[in-house]
Order: structure tokens, then C-alpha cells, then sequence
């Protein structure tokens, strides 16, 4: 198991809100303003009862006004908020929480002594506080633009005539806007130079500030920064790409003064790997979720055959506020199989706030108000259900292993099947569970086997619990180790607790 650093357990649940909208919604349920001080303990409290190890409070910072008046002035964007906002107001674009005007909490969410009672309420509940970084581009009207203009990518005055969207004008300088390579700029940013010296002196002061306000960081885009990466797209208006990595020199530096800091860091392109090597505690899994979106379950289950420190190094989601709504993304079986995939696997388990009601509207992150929804509270039992399940210590920082899985000659339904177990110390015994899912729109039908260092079960009669399910069935110990027969509905699950069964088992009942 990956040695992690910081001070949670090895597979944590990590909460993102997106805090301006989620404030002024709790505004509107206590019947005044709240800010980041003032959060009702009740908030907290339900985090808490959800079994929550951290909270992403995403989009603390001070907001740009020169990026919000860019977001006012594009009218398709303007176009996008009121078909979201039937009542939109202009004063609800609020800007980007990724075009940064300064790294200090925005006065109108509470300041930094809201941030910090904030944090101190849950610290008091056994919750850290992840706050976000974003290293590849700043606000036009940044400091630094004036102060250190070279800490940016150039450009020039032909490049600012030739390209508008890809450049912009910041005191006397034409600077680039932040981008990536493979779609149009941000023009609400400007692109910094990761070849910089300066400018990574610079982040390692930045990074400490913001760990000095929380717990952890989730580092926006962090693939952007690796020296191939940016060369790639930079390469002719930048100097040569330095001996180090940008990452090494950052984390490195940052883990000096603190060392049990969580970094977690949005990647793509399958660089996930090179980035966990550089010093993230965990990295994006989007070909998980890219495969539980569109692929069917043999590709799932190929996705989970991967080392297992690497995966104990991914975050599993089906939903973030840069994805659709899960609810709008999956059709209703599909989406709690999907979540049962996602956050029962080793590594970091993400949920985003309003994915357990149910909400389907995706809201820009210019928006500092968000529209009613009706809540799903079918599907918010059914996610508690769930929660209770993870909140078991051996599915927390037990041993994990994909269990292979079989059919007979004429059974081809035991290939939508995916399971795995989990398996840990509990006072007194072993603690075990199989968890089995259908990731197929027809009904499954076939074997599961648990792994061979199971075999302490064989010879014994077992209970299969289902919590979230409600249900259960006595088996004897030897059909785990050679086969347990299973039957799942279409995007069905089980997820079984292993106990000593009560009774003599009976061969005649089937789950």
C-alpha cells in the first residue's frame, strides 16, 4: 500500500463544494446572508454524518473584475446564464474561481478569518479542508502582471491584432492567455511560464500560503505544467525547458514546511502516473469515468486490472463541477452502478455537492447562484445507504483485489459483471467484502471468485449481508473460493458483507 502523508485515511471521501452558490443557498434556507463564519452547524453536521474526510471549498479566492466584465461581455455566455437562471440577475456572475485576482479568501464569502473558522468547525469534526490551486494561469489584473511581467508567456502587438482571444493587453505588455493545447485559449487569463525560475520561486510561495489556510490542495490542470507538455505549447515564446521539473521544484519545496499536506492534482491524458511520481498524493481518474460514461464492463474491469499502487494514487468520480451532472450523464440504473464502481475502489473517493439530491443542471462556475431543484430523495437514501457501507474501516484502509469472474457454455451475461473485494483487520476477526456489479443494461448472470488468500473460508458457512440492499443469504465458505453464483438485474449490485452464518446453509436459495 502507497505511504500517504496526510494525516487521513488511505482512501479518503473528499466533498467538493462550489462555496458561493452553496452560501447563498443556505442563505436562503436560514433567511439572511451567510458567509464562510457563519455556516449553520447543521451543514457541517451533515457532512459529518455522510462519513466525510475532507471538504474542497472550490472557489474561495479573490474573483477578477476584469474577468467577470469578459464574462459579461460574451453574449453566448450571457445567453448560457439565463437559460440556467430564468431569473437571472447580472450581479449573479460573480467570475471564475479560476481567473484568480490574488490568493486571498474574497471579502464577500467571509475573508480569511471566515476561511479559518471555517476550517476550525471542521477540524472540530474530524474534517480537513481542501482549498484549490491553480499554477498555469492568473487573472489580466493580477499583481504579478504589473509587478513581475516575467513570469508570463509574451506575445507582441502583431499577436495581439492577428489572435484577440488569445492574447490580451495587461498594463504595457501583451501577454499570452492561458490555454491548452488542444482547445481555444481562456481569455479571461493570462498564461504563465513554468520555464521561469522566478516564477517557480514564486509558486513555492504561493503553495505554502495557501497550505498555511488548510489541509490540502487540489492543483487545477497540473499535467499543463510538465516541461514536455508546456514546451509543446510554448516552446517558441519561452526559454528552454529547465534540468527539473516544474512539480519536483514545487512539491518539493512545499512538503519542507508542510510535509503532511494532501496534493491532488486534476490530470489528464494519462500522465496521471508521471504526476503521482512527481510528489501528488493523487491524481484524476477520467478514463475511469470516461469508461463508466460509455464503456461496458469488461473495459471497466480492465481499467481496474492496473497496479494497484498507481490506483491507490487515483480520484474516483462520477461527477465534479467541471462534468455534467450525473444524474443528466447516466440514466438512472446506469448512475448508481456507476457511483457503486467509483467510490468502493481504492484511492480517493470524490462527491460533488448536489450529486446525492439528485440535481441535473450543470452550473457555470461564473455563477454565484444556482436554480431550484427538486431533491431525488430516493436516490439520496439510496447514496446514504451506500455511505454507510464505505464508512466501514476495511473499505477504508484494507487490501483490495479484483475477483475474477466466469459463465458455462451458453452463459455469455457473466461478462457484464465486475467485482471485487476488500479485505482488513477488524477487532476480533477479519473483516471482509465482495462487491459485484452489474455494468450492463440486460441481466447478468454468473460466477464470482474471490482470491485464493481467502482460503480461511473454505470448510466454514458464511452470511452474504447486503446493507444497502437490505438483503442476505447464507452460503457455504467453499462456493466463494470456487464460484459464488450471482444474478443482478440490469446495472444491479451487490455489496456483501462477509459473516459467520447463523444456520447450516441452504444450497436452494440463490442471490
Amino acid at each position: 500500500m502507497r505511504s500517504i502523508t496526510t494525516g487521513m485515511t488511505a482512501h479518503p471521501l473528499i466533498y467538493e463544494i462550489d462555496t458561493w452558490p452553496w452560501l447563498e443557498r443556505l442563505g436562503r434556507t436560514t433567511g439572511g446572508p451567510v458567509q464562510l463564519a457563519t455556516v449553520p452547524a447543521a451543514a457541517w453536521d451533515r457532512l459529518t454524518e455522510l462519513g466525510v474526510d475532507a471538504v474542497w471549498l472550490m472557489g474561495v479566492w479573490r474573483r477578477s473584475p476584469a474577468g467577470t466584465a469578459i464574462a459579461t461581455a460574451d453574449p453566448d455566455r450571457m445567453a448560457e446564464f439565463r437559460e440556467i437562471l430564468p431569473d437571472f440577475r447580472t450581479d449573479d456572475v460573480v467570475g471564475s474561481p479560476y481567473c484568480v485576482r490574488e490568493y486571498v479568501v474574497d471579502e464577500r464569502l467571509g475573508g480569511p478569518a471566515g476561511l479559518a473558522t471555517a476550517r476550525q468547525a471542521l477540524a472540530d469534526r474530524g474534517m480537513k479542508l481542501i482549498l484549490d490551486f491553480v499554477p498555469n494561469h492568473v487573472a489580466p489584473d493580477h499583481p504579478w502582471t504589473v509587478a513581475h511581467p516575467d513570469f508570463f508567456v509574451a506575445g507582441t502587438d502583431d499577436d495581439l491584432v492577428r489572435d484577440t482571444r488569445s492574447f490580451v493587453r495587461a498594463g504595457d505588455r501583451v501577454l499570452a492567455c492561458g490555454r491548452d493545447p488542444y482547445f481555444p485559449a481562456w481569455t479571461d487569463t493570462v498564461q504563465l511560464n513554468a520555464f521561469s525560475a522566478r516564477l517557480r520561486a514564486a509558486a513555492i510561495d504561493t503553495l505554502n500560503g495557501i497550505l498555511d489556510q488548510c489541509d490540502g490542495v487540489r492543483c487545477d490542470m497540473a499535467m499543463l505544467l510538465l516541461s514536455d507538455v508546456f514546451a509543446g505549447t510554448w516552446g517558441d515564446r519561452v526559454e528552454p525547458a529547465p534540468a527539473t521539473e516544474y512539480w519536483s521544484d514545487v512539491i518539493g519545496a512545499t512538503r519542507l514546511t508542510h510535509p503532511d499536506a494532501m496534493l491532488m492534482a486534476e490530470a489528464y491524458w494519462d500522465l496521471e502516473w508521471r504526476l503521482q511520481q512527481l510528489g501528488f498524493d493523487y491524481c484524476y481518474d477520467k478514463r475511469l469515468y470516461d469508461r463508466l460514461v460509455h464503456g461496458d464492463a469488461e473495459a471497466v474491469r480492465l481499467h481496474l486490472c492496473a497496479d494497484l499502487a498507481y490506483q491507490e494514487g487515483l480520484v474516483r468520480f462520477i461527477e465534479n463541477h467541471d462534468e455534467p451532472r450525473a444524474a443528466s450523464a447516466f440514466p438512472a440504473g446506469r448512475q448508481r452502478a456507476a457511483a457503486v464502481v467509483a467510490l468502493t475502489q481504492p484511492g480517493a473517493r470524490l462527491l460533488h455537492d448536489g450529486q446525492l439530491d439528485g440535481r441535473r443542471v450543470h452550473l457555470p462556475v461564473f455563477l454565484g447562484r444556482a436554480p431550484d431543484e427538486p431533491r431525488d430523495r430516493d436516490l439520496e437514501c439510496w447514496y446514504r445507504a451506500l455511505l454507510g457501507v464505505l464508512r466501514h474501516p476495511v473499505l477504508r484502509s484494507g487490501r483490495w483485489e479484483l475477483c475474477e469472474r466466469s459463465g458455462w457454455p451458453g452463459n455469455d451475461r457473466w461478462t457484464q459483471l465486475v467485482a471485487w473485494c476488500w479485505e482488513g483487520t477488524a477487532p476480533g476477526n477479519v473483516d471482509r467484502w465482495i462487491i459485484v456489479v452489474n455494468h450492463g443494461a440486460g441481466t447478468a448472470v454468473g460466477h464470482v471468485t474471490v482470491p485464493p488468500s481467502w482460503g480461511a473460508l473454505r470448510g466454514t458457512a458464511v452470511r452474504l449481508v447486503d446493507p444497502v440492499h437490505d438483503t442476505s443469504f447464507d452460503r457455504p465458505g467453499d462456493d466463494l473460493l470456487d464460484g459464488l453464483y450471482v444474478e443482478l438485474p440490469p446495472w444491479g449490485s451487490h455489496l456483501f458483507w462477509i459473516q459467520l452464518a447463523a444456520r447450516e446453509p441452504d444450497r436452494r436459495e440463490e442471490p
